[in-house]
C-alpha cells in the first residue's frame, strides 16, 4: 500500500485539499476539540468585532485590523496542520477503498452444493469455494487447499503469496485475489465488519482517538490557557486602578502570545502523523495508544523463525568422513539436491557452487532421475548412469544403506545436532559419504539491531519451539538478552503478564492462532497480515508486509512520536520568554518606566512590539508543519541524554528564535510603516 500511495509532505493534491479543509475546520463543532485553537478563534472573533466598531466609528483601527487578520492566520494555519496530516491519511484509505470490490461468491452449502451470491450476503462461518481469478469474497481462514494470491491492492507488493490450510498462513483478506489453483475459505467477519472495511476507517485521520498522553498534554494546554485568561482579564481591572488603562488590542495581543498556541497548533497533526508514519511502513494501528505504548516498550518478544533468523534452515558446512574429499561429498549433495525445490535444497547448491566451483555439474542431472522427497522415505536424491545419490535424515540414510553408523559420522551428527543444526547425511550407492551442516541463519545486522535496542533500555527476548540447547546457541549468536525455549501459548501468556506485574510494558509479533492470547495480552501486538483471523483480531497492530522485524521499526516511530511531542512542547513553552520581553514593556513601560529595562530588542515602538510578537506567533505554527508532519530525528540514546539534548536544543532555540524572529519583524513593519 505505501508503495501505491507515496505522498510528499506537501504534495501538490494535499496541499490544495488541507487549505480548504483549513477553512471548514473554522466551524465552532469541530474547533471546540482543540481548545486552545478555539479560544484563539474566539478571541480573534472579538477583535474582528471590535476592528469593524472602530472602522465605522472612524476611529484608528489599522493596528486592530492587522492584528485580528494575524489571529486568524493563527488559527488557519494550526487548522492546516492538521488537515495536512490527516489528508495523507485519507489519500492512504482511497487507496484501500479502490481495493474493495462488489464481487459474487460461490458458497457451498451443507450439502456440497454451489450456489452463486453477492458477497455482502455472506455471513460469518459461511464456507465459500474461491477459483483461479476470483476475487476472494470476505476475510476468512483457508480449510481446504493451496493458492496462489495477489494481495496488491492491500499491500503494494506486486509479487504474490502463498496461501494454505493447515497453518499459520491461512488467512485471506476479502478484496485480494486468486492467481492459481483453488481454496475453500471460512467466511469469519459479516460485510462492513472486513479487515479492509476497519482499516480504512482507521487510517482516516479525522476519526482519531486522542492517546491518554495527548489528552493528559491537552488537560495541561487548557489549563495553562484558562490561567492566562484570567490573569489577562484580571489586567485591565488593574490599569485603571493604576489610571492608566491598557487598550483592549493589547489585552488581545498579550493573550494570545502567552498562551500555549504553538504547540496547541501542532498537537493534533504530531499526534496523526505518527500513525501515518507507521501505515508508510505498511503497519495499520488499531489506536494511537498502541502508537504510544510503543514508544515506551521495556520487554520486546520476538519470534526466532523469520525474525532472527531467516525463514528456513540453510546449508552451512559440508562434513566429510575419513577417506572423502570435501568436494566429493559437496558434488553429491549438489546433485541430489538440484531438484529439491525446498528452500534448503537450494541453499546446498548454492554452498557447493561457492565453496566449490560445481555451477557445471547441474547439467549433468538433466541426464539422470529426481527421486522425490517423501515423509515414508524421509530422502531426496538422484538416479545418475546406474549410480543412487541420496541425502537425508541420519536414521533414513543408515536404514537405506543398510548399515551401521560409524563412530566418526555419529560423533559429526551429534556435534551439529548439540549446536542447534539440522544434520542431512549424504549416501551414494549405499556408501555414507559424509553430513550437511543445516542451521538457523542469523540475519545479518540483527545482533547490532539488538545492542541498539539495549542502548534503548528495551530487554529483547527470544521465543522459539526449539530446544534449550538449539535456543541457546541462536539466542548467543543473535545477542539477545534472553529466550524462552519449548515456547508454549502459555509459556508466552505468562511471560508477558509477569513482566506487566512488574511495570513493563511488553511488545510481540505473531501471527498463528496459538500467538492470539499473547498478542491480545501484550501492551503492542504486532500482528502478521499473512497470519491467521484470530492473530490480525488479537493485535493492535497489523502489518501488511508480514514481515516480523518490523517490530522495531515500529517502536523507533512510537519513540519518535513521543520524543516529538516532547520537542515541540519545550519549544513551544520556551518561545513564550521572548513574549515577555515584546509584550511587557509595551504594555506597562508608561506607567512603570522601569520596565523600559526588559526592552531588550529595543523595538521600534509599544505598537511595533505588539504587531511583530503576534505576526510571529502565527507564523512559527507553518513554520514548523514539516517537523510536526516528520517527527523529530531519534536516537537510540539513554533518557538522560535525549532529555539534555531536547533541552539544549528545542528549549534553548525556543528562547532563542523568537528574540531573532520578533526582531526581524519589528524592522519590517517599521520600515513599512505597519504600526
Amino acid at each position: 500500500m505505501s508503495k501505491a500511495v507515496s505522498q510528499k509532505t506537501f504534495d501538490p493534491a494535499l496541499m490544495r485539499e488541507a487549505v480548504t479543509q483549513s477553512v471548514v475546520k473554522l466551524d465552532p463543532r469541530q474547533l471546540w476539540r482543540n481548545p486552545v485553537m478555539f479560544v484563539t478563534a474566539a478571541v480573534a472573533a472579538v477583535s474582528t468585532v471590535l476592528f469593524v466598531r472602530d472602522l465605522v466609528a472612524g476611529g484608528d483601527a489599522a493596528l486592530l485590523g492587522q492584528i485580528s487578520a494575524w489571529l486568524w492566520f493563527t488559527v488557519l494555519f494550526a487548522n492546516f496542520a492538521e488537515a495536512l496530516a490527516e489528508g495523507r491519511g485519507k489519500a492512504q484509505a482511497a487507496s484501500l477503498r479502490r481495493g474493495k470490490t462488489e464481487a459474487m461468491a460461490r458458497k457451498i452449502g451443507a450439502d456440497g452444493k454451489i450456489t452463486l451470491v453477492s458477497a455482502t450476503a455472506l455471513r460469518v462461518g459461511d464456507v465459500v469455494l474461491v477459483e483461479t481469478g476470483d476475487p476472494i469474497p470476505g476475510d476468512g481462514d483457508v480449510i481446504e487447499g493451496i493458492a496462489s494470491v495477489d494481495e496488491s491492492a492491500i499491500t503494494g507488493e506486486s509479487a504474490p503469496v502463498i496461501r494454505e490450510s493447515g497453518g499459520d498462513r491461512s488467512g485471506v483478506t476479502g478484496g485480494t485475489r486468486v492467481l492459481s489453483d483453488w481454496i475453500k475459505v471460512r467466511i469469519s467477519v459479516n460485510p462492513g465488519e472486513s479487515f479492509l472495511d476497519r482499516m480504512i476507517g482507521l487510517v482516516e485521520g479525522a476519526k482519531r482517538q486522542k492517546t491518554p498522553n495527548e489528552i493528559a498534554l491537552t488537560v495541561l494546554l487548557v489549563g495553562m490557557t484558562l490561567i492566562f485568561l484570567v490573569t489577562t482579564g484580571s489586567l485591565e481591572a488593574l490599569a485603571i486602578y493604576s489610571g492608566m488603562p491598557v487598550p483592549v488590542v493589547y489585552l488581545i495581543a498579550l493573550l494570545v502570545t502567552l498562551i500555549p498556541t504553538t504547540i496547541g497548533g501542532l498537537l493534533s497533526a504530531i499526534g496523526i502523523a505518527g500513525m501515518d508514519r507507521l501505515i508508510r511502513h505498511n503497519v495499520i494501528a488499531k489506536s494511537g495508544r498502541a502508537v504510544e505504548a510503543a514508544g515506551d516498550v521495556d520487554t520486546l518478544l520476538l519470534d526466532k523463525t523469520g525474525t532472527i533468523t531467516h525463514g528456513n534452515r540453510m546449508a552451512s558446512a559440508f562434513v566429510a568422513l575419513p577417506g572423502v574429499s570435501e568436494r566429493e561429498l559437496a558434488e553429491a549433495a549438489l546433485l541430489a539436491s538440484v531438484a529439491d525445490e525446498t528452500p534448503e535444497g537450494k541453499s546446498i547448491v548454492a554452498l557447493a557452487v561457492e565453496k566449490h566451483g560445481l555451477a557445471q555439474e547441474i547439467d549433468r542431472t538433466k541426464a539422470g532421475s529426481f527421486i522425490a522427497f517423501s515423509a515414508q522415505t524421509r530422502m531426496s536424491g538422484l538416479d545418475l548412469n546406474g549410480r543412487e545419490i541420496r541425502k537425508g535424515a541420519f536414521d533414513a540414510v543408515l536404514r537405506y544403506a543398510a548399515t551401521q553408523a560409524s563412530a566418526d559420522l555419529t560423533v559429526a551428527v551429534e556435534r551439529i545436532a548439540k549446536s542447534g543444526g539440522t544434520p542431512l547425511v549424504v549416501a551414494i550407492d549405499r556408501r555414507i559419504l559424509g553430513v550437511i551442516h543445516l542451521k538457523d541463519i542469523v540475519k545479518t545486522g540483527i545482533r547490532e539491531r539488538f545492542a541498539e535496542l539495549r542502548r534503548m533500555g528495551i530487554r529483547t527476548v527470544m521465543v522459539t519451539g526449539d530446544n534449550p540447547l538449539t535456543a541457546a546457541a541462536i539466542a548467543a549468536e543473535a545477542g539477545v538478552d534472553d529466550f524462552i525455549a519449548e515456547a508454549t501459548p502459555e509459556k508466552k501468556l505468562e511471560l508477558i503478564r509477569r513482566e506487566q506485574a512488574e511495570g513493563k510494558l511488553v511488545a510481540m509479533c505473531g501471527d498463528g492462532t496459538n500467538d492470539a492470547p499473547a498478542l491480545a495480552q501484550a501492551d503492542v501486538g504486532l500482528a502478521m497480515n499473512i497470519g491467521t483471523a484470530a492473530a490480525r483480531e488479537a493485535g493492535n497492530m497489523v502489518d501488511l508486509d508480514s514481515n516480523p522485524t518490523k517490530l522495531i521499526e515500529v517502536v523507533m516511530i512510537g519513540k519518535q512520536l513521543l520524543m516529538s511531542r516532547g520537542s515541540l512542547t519545550t519549544f513551544s513553552l520556551a518561545n513564550d520568554v521572548a513574549k515577555y520581553f515584546a509584550i511587557i514593556p509595551a504594555l506597562f513601560a508608561a506607567t512603570y518606566p522601569q520596565l523600559g529595562a526588559l526592552n531588550v530588542m529595543q523595538l521600534s515602538s509599544p505598537q511595533s512590539a505588539i504587531l511583530s510578537a503576534v505576526i510571529f506567533n502565527a507564523l512559527i505554527i507553518i513554520a514548523l508543519i514539516p517537523l510536526a508532519l516528520k517527527g523529530v530525528r531519534y536516537r537510540p540514546l539513554p533518557a538522560a541524554t535525549l532529555l539534555r539534548r531536547n533541552l539544549v536544543i528545542y528549549g534553548f532555540g525556543g528562547v532563542l528564535l523568537p528574540f531573532l524572529g520578533i526582531k526581524a519583524i519589528d524592522i519590517a513593519v517599521a520600515a513599512l510603516g505597519l504600526a
